[in-house]
């Protein structure tokens, strides 16, 4: 006989987990990954982080444009928001430039995550892949703080993220050959 919590009961509602949403982390692998260990420790119950090796290695091509196409397809396809940790040299970095350009031409969500190693601009903001800087500038993405990142933080910037208007996207800029 059946409890009243058996397979097919409508309490199994309660007792299901919710569905993580599946992002892409973008970062400059050489320089950064004890910051994306550090991401992917704190945020792994509430986030399915779809890569966490380094692009550059599993893509081997000069291909540019195969290179974007593999991106897109194999590892921005199957998210809805791309999360850029901005270190000290990510703005010279091309992979991480050509990553930003798969998330925005299939219009999902992009959110900066600028890291305490991130350089300053003499204004005092955040220096950012050009990519980044104007689709930020247009509206379209999220910047947030490495040292005030929570939980519900990153939720909000996530979820606004992926509500922007696609009409906002800013991908004009051209695309990096070579890292700088």
């Amino acid at each position: 006989m059946a409890g009243p919590f058996s397979l097919g009961s409508p309490f199994d509602v309660f007792r299901q987990q919710p569905t993580r949403r599946r992002i892409f982390v973008s970062y400059h692998h050489g320089v950064d990954q004890a910051y994306y260990d550090e991401w992917t420790r704190f945020f792994h119950d509430q986030y399915d982080a779809v890569f966490d090796n380094s692009l550059e290695r599993r893509i081997d091509s000069d291909n540019v444009q195969y290179v974007i196409q593999r991106i897109r397809d194999t590892f921005i396809a199957s998210t809805s928001c791309t999360i850029v940790l901005l270190g000290a040299q990510t703005p010279q970095r091309k992979y991480v430039d050509w990553e930003i350009k798969a998330t925005l031409d299939k219009e999902h969500g992009l959110v900066g995550i600028v890291l305490p190693t991130c350089q300053l601009s003499s204004s005092g903001g955040p220096i950012c892949p050009t990519r980044f800087v104007q689709d930020y500038a247009s509206g379209h993405a999220r910047l947030g703080y490495w040292h005030s990142l929570t939980v519900d933080v990153l939720k909000q910037l996530i979820e606004s993220a992926v509500a922007a208007p696609i009409a906002t996207i800013d991908n004009s800029h051209p695309m990096m050959q070579k890292n700088g």
